[in-house]
């Protein structure tokens, strides 16, 4: 910088302004004139009387006399009072420039800018050491730098010629006293803090007033060089360069950028009269002023200047060994904090202004002799630590030839003032982002680059000449493809030499030795130094180019620093961890081919349970979370780049072993099965639950990234993926999948015996390689854990259970036993946690047990075939029975008790509503879903208009359906009339169950055989009467008697003569009775047969058989009392079932309502409105490069030209489309959901085409034409995309055409097809119907009427997901103006159609960024996702997911995400808990109190519009 400038040391050291005249004379001379002349001057000044406090010196020539006595009298010892007063009368007289005194000669009032330069001359002798009196001495400094330090802060008459004299004066004290090695306790020690102080502060004042020349600034730096083996050099640098920082940045990037605050202290140094242009300036002349701080990791450098080889030659002349001083022994001290201030600068250009709790370790703890308690350092934030000293006292080390000689213990000062953070916080607050408006990368390497890269290099065996390769223009590749053939020469391979063989000219030109040449090494700065670099190249912006020479070197450095093989260095291995959770998150270019030196690092950290080497560096719980961020960003690599090939540059370069076995490039294909060991090694051994719950989160990710890859066959996403990226090469993958040298690095033998990483790979012995080995491996090894250590912590238990949830829907086949497995831990985990003692039981634990209860359900309802096995179906149950009653009826083999026998006594009201949605998920769901109306709704679409239309009545009024109630839990409606397609009669009934599951529609008839029987059976046809024969055989004419001949015989007996016979009683009157009696007779005789002749004619003329008395059977009744028949049939008929019980608040089994009241039917519209599954809503919004504002956002989605390729695939993965009108189920707002049959009238009619333009960017599912939707057994979720709706043209109106509908829809699972509508009682005939038999709901969106209320259905979760195209915006998304977006139609209690306000927080709404990489993967970030359950998984903050697994990482994170919301509300009620108090309500309100009489008369009576109740 000052290259053409002259240094002015030469100046310094030729200049006499320092000698006097006595010191020409003997030294006894000079002392008496000295004592003689000083004394009187001196009582002058102590006097307190006016007149002896004037002056005794009058003219300029007695001045000058005097001043060369008191100039040989600061050189006097400091046994008298001499030197005491020659400093009295000189700090008096300098404030000649400050403000006239009485005691100060005129001489020097009049020309005090002449005079004060020859006393700054003088002064100068003060600081030269003395052997004895050095207390003496320390004050008399300390009082000339107080005067001096006041003189340049109030004086304004200084010359620029006393300014610089001034300036040469404290830079020669300071050389005087600070070039010197240190000893112990001198003077330099002492005052070292005050000098350089003095002079930092005094040379702002200069560069305010006027501004040092360049030859001032050049001699400066030269000298400071010169001092750096103090402690205070660097800490007081560090100070003053951090306030110059703290002044620059306000200026340069303006008031948004976050601030770098620094202590009041230090900021003071610095004067506000300064102006920008002066601090700029100042600054960067300061920032060098410490010439290289890398010089300080290298003791030769530091102990060459010509003050340490006066001072270091012996007394017969010979040099002693130049780096064994023991001040020499402080420089890794002094390297760590000179680097920790670069960092320091480094985050407050970056913006990042909080204490940081990532950075490097300092010096290892147990080189120092520290109280135990000090292990976790100071944690006071870096900017308001006062001054303090702390002693250190070094501890007993090794010297660097191996002998065991102990050098003596050197106790020295140092200050923890530096304005930097504590390694060891523990803050597990989320690092903070780099501030917006940060410089670029390459601008920050080019001020701090070569010395971080550097010291990130310190002490690592390079090839001469590598480490400092300053090419600007060279390749990345033929960077790294040098260094790598650079270190395979024999110089690089070179063995550790001893101390002997090293020689000085070799150190001096490379710094960059090997570190165990001296015992306290700089590992801290060199850590600190990594962990800079780390940060730096994770601000990378998107789209950022950084130069190939910046990424070449740091990509040795970190090689360097990630070895395990040969030398571990722990505390760089640390801060490269801490320091790297979004490495590779950041988009740089080639950073790729360091993943297998990450996994080699994380298999050294992860598996190791304890940490123990580490935890004298960092936080072993900060180091683990790190590691995990790392791997959550490596996870989807092997499968991304699936068999590219890798150069491995160093590979075992370190070891003894033949370099040729380590040297053979790895696919990435062959690093997954390392990466799972690592994964699954980490869950073994973590104990924090933060850390578990990412681990959680990211074992879901591979498994089902797995399963999709198998899936697909083939892998296809390589072509998206910039492959330029990395020096690549493809190859064909071998026969087993897995590379033999995948586990190269970490087979080399260590100095850690104890690798754990080898054992687990012994344990897993499993194939993880393949989707179904690791998604068992994961079951076995989630269910072990969440019965032992995970159940007594919640938020562990429920991110177990999510992982078990999603586990549940990966489409990959497994054994029978394994799902089994699953399902019985977690029926094992409800158990235990309901048999807790009372104490224990708590509402975070009643959540857990209902979390347990919804992760049995998923099982279920995925896997619905295990309940086909008796043992796994008696086990789901009896835990559905202990949640419900509180304890399980069968106790032990012998005893059971029944349920009429036990009280019931649940562990809550909530665990028993899970259970008892447990229950209804068992026999309503499994085997059930999708249900003939398709995925969107679980229950029938069918009511009593769309039943009534479909009869053969004529009125379609809802009064022909009678209501019944069963066990205050059922609304039955039933319709006794036939529908319109039944053709036999029969008994019919049709009946709409509405229940706690849902509405139900069935269609029943009584029938006295089977179905199967009926349907191969003629209708029945009467036996014809058989016809008549005629040859019946002779016919003979029998008289027939009344009685037998023999009768006749019999003699007649008085009793038979005792009635008389007739002529014997007839008298003439009476015969002529008798006569006409015969006469009559007689005629009717005739009359008789002649009838019988006729009638005898007739019948031979008749036909056989005759059909006037042919015998028919009668029709079959079409009138039927179906619903009194099902009811009987049911048993709900007789008396018992009509009787209240007794002593208990419960209605009957079975009772009426009565539909004829007001406001019957729109309670039960209302109950139909209660939805049967949760429904969740998610907005999603596409922010491109540099947006800002709302309205930008939302017009992003007007085409697709507007928004990325991936965008539009990332939401046909979140679900399928739907038609807002068509739609039966949750469209994202309460007007336009469960809208069926609204279109009463209109079937057959042709429904009104949308209009919908071509190219749309998404906007098209803006929820007021089409939406996405995705449903599953037990919840359903509208994905809208909102649009900028200003102009509300039907342009502005877009969806897919139906061709894109129909060709999305054929994408999705055939299960997931809706199914057309039908009332057939055969559903495998529905698929032969029509569009025209389906029913035709309406098509345009249609609004709750007035005066209609909105069920309660809150509290709901509204989820945002946020496409970002470049990651740093999303500190500028503006969520408030967006949530005026995400109305629902929940947030009121209003009526529906009127205007809705939003009371929704900006920080209650979680936030899911997506940010696309070049590689064709994803970056996620979460936010707002606040409260007791605050991560949820199995998407966290840094994770890297893959286009495959994306959609349904995304659906399954927001499902999670709203179930937590929903345990940690208070005022959340299940849907069939608020469909059951909805039932109640209606009971209560439209019950039909008959007497029993009353009621079954009613059975027998019509009902409809005419009739009436009786």
């Amino acid at each position: 910088m000052y290259s053409e400038w002259r240094s002015l040391q030469l100046i310094i050291q030729s200049d006499r302004g320092h000698m006097s005249v006595l010191h020409s004379y003997p030294s006894n001379v000079g002392k008496d004139v000295a004592n003689a002349v000083v004394r009187p001057l001196g009582q002058g000044l102590n006097s307190s009387s006016a007149t002896s406090n004037e002056s005794i010196l009058k003219t300029d020539k007695e001045v000058k006399w005097t001043m060369e006595v008191l100039c040989y009298g600061l050189t006097l010892p400091l046994d008298g009072e001499t030197v005491k007063l020659c400093v009295d009368v000189y700090t008096d007289w300098i404030m000649a420039l400050v403000a006239r005194r009485d005691s100060i000669p005129q001489p020097v009032i009049k020309e005090p800018n002449l005079y004060v330069q020859t006393i700054l001359k003088h002064l100068q002798n003060l600081f030269v050491p003395r052997p004895d009196y050095a207390h003496n001495q320390i004050s008399l400094c300390m009082r000339v730098l107080v005067a001096v330090q006041k003189l340049a802060r109030e004086s304004v008459n200084m010359s620029r010629e006393t300014w610089e004299v001034l300036l040469l004066f404290l830079l020669q004290i300071n050389d005087i006293l600070l070039a010197a090695p240190t000893v112990p306790g001198g003077l330099a020690e002492n005052l070292a803090d005050k000098l350089i102080g003095v002079l930092f502060e005094v040379w702002f004042l200069a560069c305010m007033r006027c501004f040092p020349t360049p030859p001032y600034w050049k001699t400066a730096r030269e000298m400071l060089a010169n001092w750096r083996h103090h402690p205070a050099v660097v800490e007081q640098w560090s100070k003053v360069i951090c306030a110059l920082t703290s002044r620059l940045l306000r200026f340069t990037y303006g008031p948004s950028f976050p601030p770098f605050k620094v202590p009041d202290e230090d900021a003071i140094l610095i004067p506000t009269e300064m102006d920008n242009d002066c601090i700029a300036q100042t600054w960067f002349r300061v920032l060098h002023m410490l010439s290289n701080p890398v010089d300080l990791s290298n003791p030769a450098i530091i102990s060459t200047t010509p003050k340490f080889q006066e001072q270091l030659l012996s007394v017969s002349g010979m040099a002693q060994e130049m780096v064994q001083h023991p001040c020499l022994k402080q420089l890794p001290q002094i390297f760590f904090r000179a680097m920790r201030g670069v960092s320091c600068l480094v985050d407050a250009f970056l913006g990042i202004s909080r204490p940081r709790s990532d950075s490097a370790p300092p010096t290892p703890v147990n080189r120092l002799n520290m109280p135990q308690a000090s292990s976790t350092m100071n944690t006071t934030p870096p900017h308001s630590r006062r001054m303090r000293s702390v002693t250190v006292t070094k501890a007993t080390v090794k010297t660097s030839s191996g002998s065991t000689a102990h050098p003596p213990k050197v106790t020295h000062q140092t200050s923890t003032t530096s304005p930097l953070s504590s390694p060891n916080q523990t803050s597990s607050e989320p690092r903070p982002l780099p501030a917006p408006t940060r410089p670029k990368v390459n601008s920050v390497l080019n001020l701090f680059g070569q010395w971080v890269f550097d010291a990130g290099l310190v002490h690592c065996r390079l090839h001469n000449g590598m480490n400092r390769d300053g090419s600007m223009t060279a390749s990345f590749i033929q960077i790294l493809l040098s260094y790598k053939s650079c270190i395979t020469t024999p110089a690089g391979l070179d063995v550790r030499r001893k101390p002997s063989q090293i020689s000085t000219e070799n150190m001096v030109a490379n710094p960059l030795f090997d570190a165990n040449e001296f015992p306290d090494n700089y590992e801290a700065g060199r850590a600190e130094a990594c962990g800079t670099l780390c940060r730096i190249f994770c601000s990378k912006k998107t789209g950022e180019e950084i130069l190939p020479v910046y990424l070449s070197r740091f990509y040795m450095v970190l090689i360097q620093g990630l070895q395990i093989n040969d030398y571990i260095c722990r505390p760089v291995l640390a801060s490269i961890i801490l320091n790297s959770p979004a490495l590779f998150c950041s988009d740089l270019k080639g950073i790729d081919v360091l993943v297998p030196y990450f996994i080699s690092a994380l298999e050294t950290i992860l598996p190791d349970r304890e940490l123990s080497k580490f935890k004298a560096y960092v936080n072993p719980t900060e180091l683990r979370r790190a590691s995990i961020h790392i791997l959550l960003s490596m996870l989807p690599l092997p499968h991304h780049f699936g068999t590219v090939k890798a150069e491995v540059l160093l590979e075992g370069k370190f070891s003894n072993e033949d370099s040729s076995l380590h040297d053979k490039p790895v696919t990435f294909l062959s690093l997954k099965l390392r990466l799972v060991n690592v994964l699954i090694g980490a869950l073994q051994t973590e104990t924090d639950p933060n850390n578990t719950q990412m681990i959680l989160g990211a074992m879901l990710n591979i498994v089902q990234d797995s399963a999709l890859l198998e899936a697909i066959g083939s892998q296809t996403e390589l072509s998206v993926g910039d492959s330029t990226h990395i020096s690549f090469k493809s190859h064909s993958r071998n026969s087993s999948g897995i590379s033999m040298t995948s586990t190269g690095s970490s087979e080399a033998t260590t100095p850690d015996s104890e690798r754990p990483a080898q054992a687990l790979l012994r344990d897993y012995a499993l194939h993880t390689d393949t989707a179904s080995g690791l998604l068992i491996r994961s079951i076995h090894l989630v269910t072990q854990r969440l019965n032992s250590q995970w159940r007594q912590d919640m938020s562990i238990s429920l991110a177990a259970l999510e992982l078990l949830s999603g586990l549940a829907k990966v489409k990959v086949s497994v054994d029978s036993t394994d799902r089994k497995r699953a399902v019985s831990s977690v029926c094992s985990y409800i158990v235990h946690q309901c048999s807790r003692p009372a104490p224990f039981h708590s509402r975070d634990l009643h959540s857990m047990i209902v979390a347990a209860f919804q992760c049995l359900c998923v099982w279920l309802t995925e896997h619905p075939d295990m309940l086909n096995e008796k043992d796994c179906l008696i086990e789901v149950l009896e835990i559905v029975e202990l949640g419900i009653s509180g304890s399980k009826s069968k106790t032990s083999d012998q005893e059971v008790r029944h349920k009429g026998d036990k009280e019931p006594n649940p562990a809550s009201m909530r665990v028993k509503d899970a259970a008892e949605a447990t229950l209804t998920c068992i026999m309503q769901l499994l085997g059930a879903f999708p249900s003939p109306s398709g995925p969107a709704s679980p229950c029938s679409l069918l009511n009593e208009e769309t039943l009534i239309k479909y009869s053969r009545l004529t009125s379609t009024s809802k009064n022909h359906f009678r209501y019944f109630v069963l066990d205050n839990s059922i609304i039955l409606a039933m319709l006794e009339q036939p529908l319109g397609n039944d053709q036999n009669p029969c008994p019919s009934v049709t009946a709409l169950i509405r229940g706690m599951s849902g509405r139900h529609a069935w269609t029943m008839q009584l029938h006295h055989q089977p179905r199967g029987s009926r349907a191969s059976q003629k209708a029945f046809v009467p036996e014809p009467h058989p016809p008549p024969k005629d040859d019946v055989g002779i016919k003979y004419n029998v008289k027939h008697r009344p009685f037998p001949e023999e009768v006749d015989k019999i003699p007649f007996v008085k009793a038979d003569l005792s009635i008389p016979d007739l002529h014997e009683i007839v008298t003439d009157q009476l015969e002529v009775q008798h006569e006409k009696l015969k006469k009559l007779m007689a005629k009717q005789i005739l009359y008789e047969n002649a009838l019988e002749k006729i009638s005898e004619e007739r019948l031979s003329k008749t036909l056989f058989p005759d059909p006037v008395t042919e015998c028919i059977p009668p029709p079959p009744a079409q009138e039927f009392q179906t619903a009194r028949l099902l009811l009987s049939h049911f048993g709900f008929l007789s008396l018992e079932a009509l009787k209240e019980p007794g002593n208990s608040c419960r209605p009957p089994n079975l009772i009426a309502l009565d539909s004829t009241l007001a406001g019957f039917f729109d309670d039960i519209g209302y109950l139909d409105l209660l939805p049967t599954r949760p429904f969740e809503t998610v907005f999603i919004f596409y922010m491109k490069s540099g947006q800002k504002t709302s309205q930008e956002i939302l017009k992003n989605v007007e085409s697709s030209s507007n928004v990325q390729s991936h965008f539009l695939e990332f939401l046909l993965s979140l679900g399928w489309p739907v038609e807002v009108g068509k739609h039966p189920g949750w469209t994202g707002h309460v007007s336009t959901s469960w809208l069926i049959n609204a279109c009463s009238g209109s079937e057959g009619k042709e429904q009104e085409e949308v209009v919908v333009p071509d190219d749309t960017g998404g906007g098209i599912f803006n929820g007021e034409k089409k939406a996405l939707y995705y449903a599953d057994a037990l919840t359903e979720i509208a994905f809208v995309v909102p649009s900028f709706m200003e102009s509300s043209t039907d342009s502005s109106e877009s969806g897919l055409t139906s061709q894109e509908t129909e060709t999305q829809m054929d994408l999705l699972p055939s299960l997931l097809k809706q199914t057309p509508l039908t009332l057939e009682l055969f559903p495998n005939h529905s698929e032969n119907l029509s569009n025209s038999q389906r029913l035709s709901p309406t098509q345009k969106s249609k609004r709750l009427p007035l005066g209609r209320t909105v069920p309660p259905l809150g509290p709901e979760t509204k989820v945002i997901v946020v496409w970002v195209e470049r990651f740093d915006d999303i500190e500028n998304f503006p969520l408030n103006d967006l949530l005026p977006e995400i109305n629902t139609g929940v947030e009121t209690t209003t009526n529906s159609s009127t205007s809705l306000r939003t009371t929704t927080s900006d920080k209650d709404v979680p936030v899911i960024f997506i940010h696309p990489l070049k590689t064709g993967l994803f970056r996620i970030k979460v936010q707002g996702v606040t409260g007791k359950f605050s991560m949820v998984i199995p998407l966290v903050d840094g994770m890297v997911v893959s286009r495959r697994a994306l959609g349904f990482l995304v659906r399954q994170t927001i499902i999670n995400i709203c179930r937590r919301k929903r345990l940690e509300s208070d005022s959340y009620n299940p849907p069939h808990v608020k469909r059951k108090q909805k039932i109640v309500d209606i009971v209560h309100k439209y019950r039909n109190k008959l007497l029993e009489p009353e009621f079954y008369t009613s059975l027998f009576q019509e009902v409809g519009p005419k009739s009436l109740n009786p």
